[in-house]
C-alpha cells in the first residue's frame, strides 16, 4: 500500500527532546514500513524516516523560531503536501493544535481516501489558545472528514456529530523498549512538559510526602510564559538535588535509562489527557505507574497489575508503598500485547483498507 504520512511541520519527526504527537508518527511510520508499506512522510528537512522523507522546509518551523500564532509556513506545508494526494492510496494527516486546522478545508477538495488522527482533544484545548472560539468555523469541513482518535475518552469528549473512523490508542516500537530483570533502583520519576495540567507539583508533594527520591526530567517550554512561571513557582524551589532531583531533557537513551531503573512513574495530570505516550513507555520498559484516573489513564493502566488508578495526592501515597506488588514483566506484557507500534500499526492498516474500499 502507498501511504503518505503527513506531519505538522512546527517539530522534527522524531522530536530531538520532547513532541508527543511526532513519537508517534515516527512510530507509525516505522513500522509501516517494517510491514512492507510503502510510506512517504511530509514532514521538515530535520526529520528522519525509514520511508521516503520530502520537505519543504529545512529545519522545522520551532527550531526555525517561528511562534505558533505565525500560520503562513504551515499552510505552505500542508497545502504542498497534499498537492501529492493523487500519488497515494490513502493519505494520513496528523492534528494536534489549532494551528493546522488548514488541513480539513484542504482535503474536502481531494479525491484520494484520507483520515486525520486527532491527537488533543477537541475542540482544541491549549492553555491560552490565542484562537478563542475560531475551531467550531472549521465544522463545516470537520464534520465529514474521517477522524481517528486516540482513546474512547478523547472520542466521548468531542462536543460536535463527527464522523470518526475509529480509535487507535497509541504505541510504543518494543524492540526500542526491551525489558530487563535487573533490580530497580529506589527513585520514582516523572517525565514531560513542565505544565501544571501534567502535575509534576503534585508528583513532588506525593514524592515528599511519601519519604522517596523523586526524578524529574523533561522540558520547560519557554515559548510560553505561563509554562515558564510554573516552573519558577512550582517546581524549581523545590528542587533540592537530593530527595527531588531535576535533570533536564532527556533524549531516547536516557528515557529508557531512567524508566527502567526507577521504581515506579508518577502520573498526576490534571486534565483530560487523550493519549499519554509517556504511561506506556515507562510500563513498556517494565516500570509501573500511578496514575490520577482522568482522561486515557483508565484505558492504559490494568489497576492492581500494571499500576495503580488513584484520584488524589494521598491515594497516591499510599499507593508508593505498595509499588512492590506490581510484576514488571506482567506490566512490560500488556503494553507488548494491547499498546505496541505494531498493534497501532494494524489498526491503522485497517482503517485505510476500509476508506480504500468505500472509495
Amino acid at each position: 500500500m502507498k501511504i503518505a504520512q503527513i506531519a505538522p511541520p512546527w517539530i522534527s519527526i522524531p522530536p530531538k527532546n520532547y513532541g508527543g504527537t511526532e513519537t508517534i508518527i515516527a512510530f507509525i511510520v516505522e513500522e509501516l514500513v517494517a510491514q512492507g508499506h510503502d510510506v512517504t512522510l511530509f514532514a521538515p528537512g530535520d526529520s528522519h524516516s525509514p520511508g521516503k522523507l520530502v520537505s519543504h522546509f529545512p529545519t522545522s518551523l520551532l527550531a526555525e523560531g517561528v511562534p505558533w500564532q505565525a500560520h503562513l509556513k504551515s499552510y505552505f506545508h500542508l497545502a504542498k503536501s497534499l498537492e501529492r494526494a493523487g500519488e497515494f492510496d490513502v493519505v494520513h494527516t496528523h492534528l494536534s493544535s489549532t494551528a493546522d486546522m488548514y488541513l480539513f478545508p484542504l482535503m474536502a477538495g481531494i479525491a484520494t481516501p484520507h483520515v486525520t488522527t486527532m491527537h488533543s482533544n477537541f475542540p482544541f484545548d491549549r492553555v491560552n489558545d490565542w484562537t478563542g472560539d475560531a475551531d467550531r468555523y472549521f465544522l463545516e469541513w470537520i464534520e465529514p472528514a474521517p477522524l481517528v482518535t486516540v482513546s474512547h475518552k478523547a472520542r466521548e469528549n468531542i462536543p460536535y456529530k463527527v464522523n470518526v473512523a475509529g480509535v487507535v490508542h497509541l504505541g510504543v516500537p518494543m524492540r526500542q523498549y526491551t525489558y530487563s530483570d535487573r533490580e530497580p533502583g529506589d527513585y520514582f520519576t516523572w517525565l514531560g512538559r513542565f505544565t501544571e495540567e501534567k502535575g509534576p507539583h503534585l508528583a513532588i508533594q506525593a514524592a515528599k510526602q511519601a519519604g522517596v527520591p523523586l526524578i524529574l526530567a523533561g522540558i520547560v517550554e519557554t515559548n510560553f510564559q505561563r509554562s515558564v512561571d510554573y516552573f519558577k513557582t512550582q517546581i524549581e524551589p523545590f528542587v533540592d538535588n537530593g530527595q527531588i532531583k531535576y535533570i533536564g531533557p532527556v533524549d531516547m537513551e536516557q528515557k529508557v535509562e531512567l524508566l527502567s531503573n526507577a521504581r515506579g512513574f508518577l502520573n498526576p495530570i490534571t486534565w483530560e489527557e487523550p493519549g499519554a505516550t509517556v504511561v506506556l513507555e515507562a510500563m513498556a520498559l517494565g516500570c509501573p505507574v500511578i496514575g490520577f484516573a482522568r482522561g486515557v489513564v483508565p484505558e492504559l493502566i490494568v489497576h492492581g497489575t500494571t499500576g495503580f488508578l488513584v484520584d488524589n495526592v494521598e491515594q497516591m501515597v499510599g499507593c508508593i508503598a505498595r509499588i512492590g506488588e506490581i510484576d514488571r514483566r506482567t506490566t512490560h506484557l500488556h503494553v507488548d500485547r494491547n499498546f505496541s507500534a505494531r498493534v497501532m500499526a494494524e489498526k491503522y492498516v485497517d482503517i485505510y483498507q476500509t476508506l480504500i474500499a468505500r472509495g
